[in-house]
């Protein structure tokens, strides 16, 4: 079964080699080809699963090698691939999820000129992603890293032809390269303490570094994982990506890129429990994510941005769970899992909605959709119902979960830390049900455009609901599932750990806080955009609400701290290298250019000025003799 593995990557890798070399005679099947290959890595995928199954639990770990990169002395970098639960997690995700995106995207993208070229991106997408998950070092992990960060940027900006899509390209990019910069620095950290990059000896001798080197290798590693799964601080290109295509939108930012951050988390738990001074940081980062993403969601009249500033706040949960250590390890996954069912579907949703609107993303020109758009309504309300944590729907397993675990902390930081995912809980419910209101519920608000064209809304054809059909069953089905028993733990527990913790709180009483924070959000969602007229025109709204619409002026603080400040670094250290720098060596050149051209003056070619010169210098001899014997 191990030769199975590179299958998973090679299929999608294939698809997206005839897609985008093939040129345009596949324009007419292009779309199915990609799809296809998709499908297929997902079946091998199945199959490598079935067999996991099969197999006791320390006995579920394959590992594929295919060749030596660089076989030299002190040196060995092999392409090796791991697949063991949590690779095997993510791989059903990515290629589940990825092939049922690819089917709505048949669909959603058939107008397109180029449409072949975006399936070709959509599998680049999936093998790099894949390739990351299956890693059995980080060098090789890196690659994968770098991999989806390329193909991230061509899907963001496939409607190159749109300056706002362009630059929302180059920002993730640039963005998500500091972060980039932090899993390089950490490879090379790991190099220089253990001698290798391979996960089996780095963890298994974590016990031989010192603290402060595994608390440095863990801070660049969460680096990488901010930028990748947008956490603050850098969370700024997540919601300008929006300006891509809805499928793109619900495969990268929503199942699958936005959570490589917390695979590697999760995946290098071995360095972070050996440095715990990291893990709070994670924590805290988590915390102040999860808060940040749902204040942002609160305010955006755009769908998509909405929903993108939800998916910064539910990584937050993830990120926080898995700061919390083997008390959160596996709840940080499962509810990476449940959130790639129901936010890859409010995605798809809000794509629907938009395919029916003439394109249009302002909530406040909606209204009243549920009427032309019952099965969007339906699996939209589904996963709107599981990620505001709706008792028995997915979110209600993974994330009281992720509270509990908050909770169980213990001291002071559990409080803290629970108390903070209460409170993101409350404001989950209040922007989410902010969105169904405005979107399906009240009266129609949507008007004649510039042309005079007024949207005509319609339900999706097939090929893009079957997807969001599938997906708001595992949004209703997903947690109850995986929390039966303790399916998940179990299955997760031998490459993750687990603990309990100590909480002060039972669990009943984490989950009655949690139903009275859920309560409190719907509620006020209702009594603001629900018992009276949504007014097309947004209002001025308070300084709180006007800062979020604004993503709490994080574009105004990297601009002013990073680029005026890196203009004036830069113009700073210009004028030092003229005047300092330069300077010197100009200086020192000018003196000696101008000595030199005094002496030159005593070489005349006079020959009475040599005999002077002579004479003048027999002179000073003869006195200085004559001083020393007179001493």
């Amino acid at each position: 079964m191990e030769n199975l593995i590179a299958l998973l990557i090679a299929a999608p890798l294939l698809g997206a080699a005839v897609l985008l070399v093939g040129g345009r005679r596949l324009d007419a099947v292009g779309h199915w080809i990609g799809t296809a290959l998709a499908a297929a890595s997902f079946v091998i995928g199945l199959v490598l699963f079935a067999d996991l199954l099969g197999r006791s639990a320390d006995q579920r770990t394959l590992t594929q090698h295919l060749f030596s990169w660089i076989p030299v002395a002190g040196f060995q970098a092999d392409a090796t691939f791991r697949l063991d639960q949590l690779s095997m997690t993510f791989v059903l995700l990515i290629t589940g999820v990825g092939s049922l995106i690819h089917l709505y995207s048949v669909g959603y993208m058939e107008h397109d000129e180029r449409r072949r070229r975006f399936f070709g991106y959509l599998n680049l997408f999936l093998a790099a992603m894949l390739l990351l998950v299956l890693a059995d070092n980080y060098l090789l992990l890196y690659f994968g890293w770098e991999g989806v960060g390329l193909a991230s940027y061509l899907l963001i900006g496939f409607w190159q032809h749109k300056p706002a899509a362009a630059t929302a390209a180059k920002k993730a990019f640039l963005v998500n390269r500091v972060g980039d910069m932090g899993l390089a620095i950490a490879v090379m950290l790991m190099f220089a303490t253990f001698g290798t990059f391979a996960f089996g000896p780095v963890f298994s001798h974590v016990g031989d570094a010192s603290e402060g080197r595994l608390t440095a290798i863990a801070l660049m590693l969460l680096l990488a994982a901010c930028g990748k799964s947008a956490q603050v601080p850098l969370q700024s290109w997540l919601g300008d990506a929006m300006e891509g295509p809805t499928p793109v939108s619900a495969l990268i930012h929503a199942a699958t890129m936005v959570t490589a951050g917390v695979y590697l988390i999760v995946r290098s738990a071995a360095v972070f429990n050996g440095a715990p001074g990291a893990q709070l940081v994670v924590t805290v980062v988590g915390a102040v994510t999860l808060l940040f993403g749902a204040i942002v969601g609160c305010a955006k009249d755009d769908i998509k941005k909405a929903l993108a500033g939800s998916t910064m706040s539910q990584i937050g949960y993830m990120v926080l769970a898995a700061g919390l250590g083997p008390i959160g390890y596996v709840f940080a996954i499962m509810h990476l899992v449940t959130h790639g069912f129901f936010k890859a579907g409010l995605f798809l949703g809000a794509g629907s909605v938009m395919h029916g609107m003439n394109d249009e993303v302002d909530m406040r020109k909606y209204g009243g959709l549920r009427k032309y758009m019952p099965v969007t309504f339906i699996t939209f309300g589904l996963g709107y119902l599981a990620i505001i944590g709706f008792p028995g729907l997915s979110g209600f397993f993974s994330k009281d979960r992720i509270i509990e675990a908050a909770f169980a902390k213990g001291g002071t930081e559990g409080w803290i830390l629970g108390g903070a995912a209460l409170l993101g809980a409350a404001i989950t419910a209040f922007y989410m049900t902010r969105v169904m209101l405005m979107t399906f519920f009240g009266e129609k608000r949507w008007q004649p455009d510039e042309n005079g064209n007024e949207p005509h809304p319609h339900e999706s054809p097939g090929v893009m609901t079957i997807p969001m059909i599938v997906l708001a069953v595992g949004s209703v089905f997903g947690g109850a599932f995986f929390s039966i028993g303790d399916r998940f733990l179990h299955w997760l527990e031998p490459v993750t750990g687990h603990s309990e913790g100590n909480s002060p709180l039972s669990a009943w009483t984490v989950t009655a806080a949690t139903m009275v924070c859920l309560v409190i959000g719907v509620a006020a969602a209702w009594a603001q955009y629900g018992r009276k007229p949504v007014p097309v025109v947004a209002p001025r709204g308070s300084l709180l609400t006007r800062a979020a619409r604004r993503d709490l002026l994080q574009d105004d603080f990297n601009h002013v701290v990073l680029v005026r400040g890196g203009e004036h670094l830069t113009r700073s250290l210009v004028y030092l290298d003229h005047t300092l720098v330069d300077g010197v060596v100009n200086g020192t050149a000018a003196s000696v250019g101008g000595l030199s051209g005094r002496m030159r003056r005593l070489q005349n070619g006079f020959a009475r000025s040599y005999a002077v010169s002579m004479f003048g210098g027999a002179a000073l001899l003869v006195a200085a003799t004559l001083l020393m014997r007179a001493v």
